[in-house]
């Protein structure tokens, strides 16, 4: 199967590092031009230059924008470059956020609020601003990354558990409104997935475990398929549902989790 960008524009936040620059990554070697959104500019761009490399070809646009997606001014203000930069949006990939999860009588209004302005308001600015372009092109794709979690909540695990869940309600509603429009919406759940939080986690630990070593314990008794996953294994799941081979499926939470999750 040949997946391919070619002429599309994605919009990719919380893309300096981990996923969103794996996914950013993937999106440009398949030829698509892509705007990466993130906090800190010193990051974005170490990330332009790596997508840059990815795409291979001098015609491919790749551009950073710094913005805090958590308040809708700079959300506003940045789409608004996107579209006069790029000319259009045609894929946003809502992945901004980091697991905030303890316990229930532990976690403050400010962490409730913190948490949903990053995770779930985010998406739904986000895809109000890009929604009337999409519609208009009767072409467009809207994946909101979450977690197992959305699903299977489990204790010590809020405020991301509820905030996930959330974007779960969203992208089944968006799904059902967009669908005659061509607009196309979908949820990936992560599991337990390699990352630079997982190297500051084992450098953190200082036990004496080499990276690997530490990983694989991680992984013992809660991954199936005995691993940690890959970036970039996501990377890819995310290129086909944004592409026209996956232009049949919406409405849908698929787990990227190698078998963790309780439920399907």
């Amino acid at each position: 199967m040949d997946v391919r960008m070619d002429g599309r524009v994605a919009v990719i936040t919380g893309a300096s590092t981990g996923l969103g620059l794996a996914m950013a990554k993937e999106f440009a070697a398949s030829g698509g031009s892509v705007a990466i959104l993130a906090r800190k500019a010193d990051a974005l761009a170490s990330a332009k230059a790596e997508v840059q490399k990815a795409a291979g070809k001098a015609n491919i646009k790749i551009e950073a924008y710094s913005c805090d997606v958590s308040k809708a001014a700079p959300i506003a203000d940045t789409i608004k470059k996107i579209v006069a930069d790029f000319g259009k949006v045609d894929i946003l990939v809502n992945n901004a956020g980091i697991s905030h999860a303890k316990a229930f009588d532990t976690v403050t209004d400010e962490d409730w609020q913190g948490d949903l302005d990053l995770k779930l308001f985010a998406a739904i600015r986000l895809a109000r601003l890009v929604l009337p372009g999409m519609r208009e092109r009767k072409w467009g794709r809207i994946v909101n990354v979450l977690n197992i979690g959305a699903k299977a909540p489990g204790a010590n695990s809020t405020p991301t558990s509820v905030s996930r869940a959330a974007g779960l309600a969203l992208t089944k509603a968006m799904s059902q409104e967009n669908a005659q429009h061509g607009v196309l919406v979908n949820a990936m759940l992560v599991g337990l997935i390699e990352s630079d939080q997982w190297q500051r986690r084992h450098k953190a630990a200082n036990d004496g475990k080499t990276y690997q070593q530490f990983i694989d314990g991680m992984a013992k008794g809660r991954i199936p398929l005995g691993r940690m996953g890959k970036a970039e294994e996501f990377a890819r799941m995310a290129c086909f549902l944004c592409s026209d081979a996956g232009s049949f499926v919406t409405g849908v939470a698929i787990n990227v989790d190698g078998g963790a999750s309780p439920v399907v």
